[in-house]
């Protein structure tokens, strides 16, 4: 059955590309809402903004919805990821700027916020995409891929030249608790050369190394390290999750990524549902249902750092 919350949740922070302060509120929605942004600077309906597949514009280093109004708001991918991981189907989040807040560049804090209010179980079944058959997309080395399988499985590879980076690869099935088990915790990371080259045309204003994993030279920057050895895949996947949830609906499939990033990951969903063979919606209950991401979570799912 599909989820809200209980009550809403409020978070506060920075963005990270703009750097400028928000508050978003995540309210419970009705049945078959789905997410839906609403800018709480705007009025009218032009303040509403789809989180959905067809509503994602071009933007450098995040994912960004846009209205036919131009109202947009970009770094969804955390809190897409969040919702998707906790079985949150239905939710109006209202902000009032142009950026997500990134608080500590995981969907660690959205997560523990959403446990703590808890879930409401509404009286209408989940709606998922099973997908049908292979469907891919390739830029030189990068590949993004979906195939059919039983439920949601993440297969996410990357190659970089920093040593303290490299190649990482992960394979998981995100039934039950396994995206808050194993990834909402990863955060965003970058090299520290990226982070001149960004602060020099005007992104990345609200980094800090409190909020992302700097890599230079072989060496992790951040204070504390690393909070897994290959954090930085974990949060690839973490990513690739978020942006998976704006097909409108669980994806029953196997996703590959291959030094993939947001964009590829939407040019799949357009060319999913540009073949109306690849997939088929269907109503989930029983079995299939208990292996959704999110479904049974609870805060001893959490990851515990010491």
């Amino acid at each position: 059955m599909q989820n809200t919350l209980k009550s809403p949740a409020v978070f506060t922070g920075l963005g990270l590309h703009s750097g400028e302060a928000v508050r978003m509120v995540v309210h419970p929605a009705p049945v078959d809402t789905g997410v839906w942004f609403r800018r709480a600077d705007l009025s009218g309906s032009d303040a509403l903004i789809p989180a959905r597949w067809d509503a994602v514009v071009q933007s450098k280093l995040c994912t960004l919805v846009a209205n036919p109004a131009g109202a947009s708001v970009s770094t969804i991918e955390h809190i897409m990821a969040a919702l998707a991981g906790m079985a949150i189907h239905n939710a109006l989040i209202e902000i009032d700027g142009p950026e997500v807040p990134i608080l500590d560049g995981s969907s660690e804090p959205f997560v523990q916020k959403f446990l703590e209010i808890g879930l409401v179980r509404q009286d209408a079944p989940v709606r998922a995409i099973r997908v049908l058959k292979a469907v891919e997309v390739r830029d030189g080395d990068a590949v993004a891929r979906l195939e059919p399988s039983e439920n949601l499985e993440i297969d996410f590879r990357i190659d970089f030249a920093e040593a303290g980076i490299g190649r990482q690869e992960k394979h998981l099935s995100m039934a039950n608790g396994a995206f808050v088990r194993e990834l909402c915790d990863s955060r965003t990371f970058c090299l520290q050369a990226d982070v001149d080259r960004m602060r020099a045309n005007g992104l990345a204003l609200g980094g800090t190394l409190e909020n992302a994993v700097v890599f230079e030279d072989g060496e992790v920057l951040s204070p504390g390290g690393l909070r897994h050895n290959d954090e930085p895949v974990r949060h690839k996947m973490l990513d690739a999750l978020g942006d998976l949830s704006l097909a409108g609906g669980p994806i029953l499939g196997r996703y590959t990524g291959i030094r993939a990033g947001h964009a590829m990951t939407n040019r799949l969903l357009r060319a999913l549902f540009a073949d109306p063979t690849a997939y088929r919606f269907v109503d989930v209950g029983g079995t299939t249902e208990r292996k959704l991401p999110g479904m049974g979570v609870h805060r001893g799912d959490l990851p515990i750092r010491h």
